[in-house]
């Protein structure tokens, strides 16, 4: 007998069939030489590369239709696993555009990133099995049972009011959501490091919360809502290797050592 959560997530997964994962995202430097690209999805961990880890778990959870950006050499390296390549649009902003159009709009989707070296199936079933079919979903994991999974690993995770705790590189959009986020989503993207542009986002005196760790997880919520125009809810204590991802060597390194 299956448990509850067990028959959710089958159920989820069914309905939601179509992913997205984007694979646009490039490296320099120390990391690139190490790594021996400069195509983040193309990172090999442990023989099997970012982007091959993040289609083998959406393909094993379920997903009937995968698409992928990315350009030749992404191409090249996924078609024959793949359902639709969508060409790199040269900026992350429209990357993010592009995977939200990925797939018909009236149907739920499931976006991926494409620098998670742990990412799973049972990972994405246990976040389904959490949703449903009209939030926006986004995995948190608190930075204790990330650290009890990944210790020693470098410093990962946001304050908050209520403590500390690491995002994901995963969404789960209800159907009918994505042409509403698509122009909102690509001007976070890019604003995502700049504090100024932010503020013009979200406005500076929550901005200004955040900054100062008096920002709950409901507040996020709240405001995430309010600027997307879409209910959505944090997943709290979501699988820790769903916050793990490689932006840098340190990360990279780790990964590479740690199973």
């Amino acid at each position: 007998m299956h448990e509850p959560g067990e028959r959710r997530a089958r159920f989820i997964m069914a309905t939601i069939e179509n992913v997205v994962i984007t694979a646009g995202g490039r490296i320099d430097g120390a990391f690139a030489a190490r790594a021996g690209t400069n195509l983040k999805a193309l990172v090999a961990v442990r023989g099997v590369t970012l982007l091959a880890s993040a289609i083998a778990a959406a393909r094993a959870a379920g997903a009937s239709r995968i698409a992928v950006i990315g350009d030749d050499e992404i191409r090249r390296a996924c078609r024959s696993d793949v359902d639709a390549i969508i060409a790199d649009t040269g900026s992350g902003g429209g990357n993010v555009r592009a995977a939200l159009r990925a797939w018909p709009q009236d149907e739920p989707l499931l976006y991926l990133t494409s620098d998670m070296p742990y990412i799973s199936a049972a990972h994405l079933s246990d976040l389904l099995s959490r949703t449903d079919d009209e939030t926006m979903a986004l995995p948190l994991a608190s930075h204790a049972a990330y650290s009890r999974r990944f210790p020693s690993a470098p410093r990962a995770g946001v304050r908050l009011r209520s403590g500390t705790f690491v995002n994901g590189g995963v969404f789960v959009l209800p159907a009918g959501t994505s042409a509403r986020l698509e122009s909102v989503a690509s001007r976070f993207f890019e604003a995502r490091k700049s504090p100024l542009r932010m503020a013009r986002l979200v406005g500076l005196p929550f901005l200004f919360a955040f900054l100062t760790r008096r920002l709950d997880i409901s507040a996020l919520e709240a405001r995430a809502e309010a600027v997307l125009g879409v209910r959505a809810r944090a997943v709290v204590d979501a699988a820790p290797e769903l916050g793990f991802d490689i932006d840098d060597v340190e990360h990279y390194d780790y990964a590479c050592e740690n199973e």
